[in-house]
């Protein structure tokens, strides 16, 4: 399937249109990795391979050299620089009385591996990364470090296709809810605000590891937690701490929303 989308120009389908006139379609163009992921945000659909680009793993590229692929180490660099940009800029005109050092503090809380593989797997990054045999085995696909670098690149591809203004849109849509988190004072210590707020509750918190994947050198652990012993929510980390971190935060996120409803 790569190989044959190599070549757009080379796959469509002709169709007749309302005129009688022939019309041709790129139908290479649906076999693009990462099209699903551009209508999730939101993306004009545009016969490119930098969306493709962005989420090929090195490993993968490693293991299918024939295909000639480039991976997404390069886009993922011009991603973090945007990343880092956008979020300086929002923080610096929206919290005009908070000094350099809180700015900061704020943005290393908003922009750094933990929070952007969240966000990665809530629009479902990891199920259109192109990976190695090996790395799909070990849970690649649900890898913090994996899927955070696969959203830089991401980002960094939306920049050079649509420009600065989309790629503002689609970061400030999907980390504004963090950066309102970080600017009440949350640092990321989500099992300890989620203990706080269960006491207040009434509700009693539990912790348990529910898969654990990968060599000793390379883990990756799911985390279950429990409120009043019913399964809540799910979160996946390199270490069980941080597995348990990302779950706390989706029920808290859960149960915001169940608030604001």
């Amino acid at each position: 399937m790569v190989e044959k989308s190599r070549n757009v120009t080379a796959n469509y389908i002709k169709t007749e249109g309302r005129s009688g006139r022939k019309k041709y379609v790129a139908a290479a163009l649906e076999q693009e990795p990462g099209l699903k992921l551009a209508k999730r945000l939101g993306l004009q659909i545009l016969p490119n391979r930098l969306f493709s680009t962005a989420l090929t793993h090195p490993s993968y590229v490693f293991e299918n050299p024939q295909y000639g692929k480039e991976n997404n180490q390069r886009l993922e660099f011009l991603g973090d620089a945007i990343l880092d940009f956008v979020i300086a800029e929002y923080l610096y005109l929206s919290y005009p009385d908070r000094p350099e050092g809180e700015l900061t503090k704020m943005r290393a809380a908003v922009v750094n591996e933990t929070t952007l593989a969240h966000k990665a797997h809530e629009i479902e990054l990891g199920q259109e990364l192109l990976l190695g045999k090996g790395e799909q085995v070990s849970g690649g696909r649900e890898r913090p470090s994996i899927l955070a670098d696969a959203w830089e690149a991401v980002i960094g591809a939306i920049y050079l296709q649509y420009g600065l203004q989309e790629a503002r849109r689609v970061i400030l849509e999907l980390l504004k809810p963090c950066i309102d988190e970080v600017a009440e004072g949350n640092y990321g210590d989500y099992k300890t605000v989620l203990q706080e707020k269960a006491q207040r509750e009434e509700k009693e918190v539990n912790y348990q590891i529910l898969v654990e994947e990968g060599p000793d050198h390379n883990k990756c652990f799911t985390a279950g937690v429990f409120l009043q012993g019913i399964l809540m929510g799910k979160g996946v980390g390199r270490t069980k701490k941080e597995a348990e971190q990302h779950a706390a935060r989706q029920v808290l996120e859960l149960w915001g929303r169940e608030n604001d409803g």
